[in-house]
C-alpha cells in the first residue's frame, strides 16, 4: 500500500493522489469539461483505487450533482471503500444557472442533497466551494461546524480561501484543510497561502497540479485548439497563444526529468507540488480507467531537490521572460 500523510487536524491518513472527479460531471453546465461517458468515469474510480488511491475528491455542482451520484455508484459495495470529499456553497436554479450561497439554511439543504446523491451516512470532508459571498463566510462556516457537531461530516475544510478569509473562519471553528489551485504554472499560493496553512496545521489537498491536463504530455497545439466549445478550457488563457507555447516547452522539461526516471510528464508536474512541504495531497482529475497508469506513479515518485528547482527555475524565468 502507497505511504500517507495526516490531512491537518483531522484522523485521515490520506494518500498523496486522490481522484479528482470534476470531468466526471458530464455536459451540459457552465464548467464543463464536455461530454462525459458514466461507465468510463466509474471504471477510472476503480481503477484508481486498485491503484492505491484511498480519496476522491467530487463538489455537488460538478455536473450539477451528477458526479455525486456517479462517485456514488462508484464505491457501492466496494470492501475497501475510500474517503469522499465533497464542496458546498455552489448551487443552481431550475435554469441550470450556478448562484453562490452561504447561507446556512442553504449549506444544510445542500449537505442532505450530498448525502443522498452520493449514498453515504457522513462524509468525510466537507468543504466550502468558494469563499462567496464574501460577506456571509461567518453565517456559512458556523453551519459547516454545526454540521460536523451533528455528525453529518466527520471534518470540515474551505477551498479557494486567501489568508484573511480563513483567519475569519478560524475564529468560529477550526479548519482541516485548504483546496487551492496549485501547479507550476499557477503558483499565487505560494507567498502567503502556503506557509500560513503549515503555521496552523490546515491540511493542503491541490487542485489541477497538472494544469487540467496542460503538463500531462497529451496536450499539443492542435488538440487545445480543437477544444470542443463546451469544454471550459477552450476559453482559458493558459490554452491560448502566447502561453500555449511556453507552457508546452515546460512540458518538454518535464518530459526529460521523466526520461530519467521512468515517469511521464504528467507525474513529474504532480511530485513537483508535492515537493512543497505544506502540501499534503493532489488532487488528479481523471475520465478514463487508462489514465490512471500515466498518473499512479506519483503516489510514491518523487523529485530531487534539485529537480525540483530546475522545474521551479524554468517557469519563474519563462514567466518574467
Amino acid at each position: 500500500m502507497p505511504s500517507t500523510r495526516k490531512l491537518g487536524n483531522s484522523d485521515l491518513e490520506i494518500t498523496a493522489l486522490g481522484v479528482g472527479a470534476w470531468a466526471m460531471g458530464g455536459a451540459g453546465w457552465q464548467f464543463s469539461w464536455g461530454a462525459q461517458d458514466d461507465n468510463d468515469s466509474i471504471a477510472a474510480i476503480r481503477a484508481a483505487i486498485d491503484a492505491g488511491f484511498n480519496w476522491i475528491d467530487t463538489a455537488a455542482v460538478y455536473g450539477l450533482g451528477h458526479s455525486e451520484e456517479i462517485v456514488g455508484r462508484a464505491v457501492k459495495g466496494l470492501s475497501r471503500k475510500p474517503y469522499i470529499f465533497t464542496k458546498c456553497e455552489r448551487t443552481w436554479d431550475e435554469n441550470r444557472k450556478i448562484v453562490p450561497s452561504l447561507k446556512a439554511a442553504s449549506i444544510r439543504s445542500e449537505c442532505e442533497n450530498s448525502l443522498r446523491r452520493l449514498g453515504v451516512d457522513v462524509i468525510d470532508l466537507y468543504q466550502v466551494h468558494w469563499p462567496e459571498p464574501d460577506a456571509d463566510i461567518e453565517e456559512g462556516w458556523t453551519e459547516m461546524a454545526r454540521l460536523q457537531e451533528e455528525g453529518k461530516v466527520r471534518w470540515i475544510g474551505v477551498s479557494n480561501f486567501n489568508v484573511d478569509q480563513m483567519k475569519r473562519a478560524q475564529k468560529i471553528a477550526p479548519i482541516t484543510s485548504l483546496q487551492p489551485p496549485y501547479s507550476l504554472l499557477v503558483r499565487k499560493a505560494e507567498p502567503e497561502i502556503l506557509p500560513f496553512t503549515r503555521q496552523n496545521d490546515i491540511g493542503v489537498i491541490v487542485y489541477s497540479p497538472m494544469r487540467a491536463g496542460l503538463l500531462t504530455g497529451k496536450m499539443t497545439k492542435e488538440r487545445a485548439q480543437s477544444l470542443p466549445a463546451d469544454d471550459w478550457r477552450s476559453r482559458d488563457k493558459d490554452f491560448q497563444e502566447p502561453q500555449l507555447s511556453r507552457n508546452l516547452r515546460l512540458v518538454e522539461l518535464l518530459k526529460k526529468i521523466g526520461e530519467e526516471h521512468g515517469r511521464t510528464p504528467g507525474e513529474v508536474a504532480i511530485a513537483w507540488t508535492l515537493a512543497n512541504p505544506a502540501v499534503t495531497g493532489a488532487i488528479v482529475g481523471l475520465r478514463r480507467a487508462d489514465q490512471v497508469a500515466g498518473v499512479a506513479g506519483a503516489l510514491e515518485f518523487r523529485l530531487s531537490p534539485e529537480e525540483t528547482d530546475q522545474l521551479s527555475h524554468f517557469e519563474a524565468s519563462a514567466a518574467t521572460a
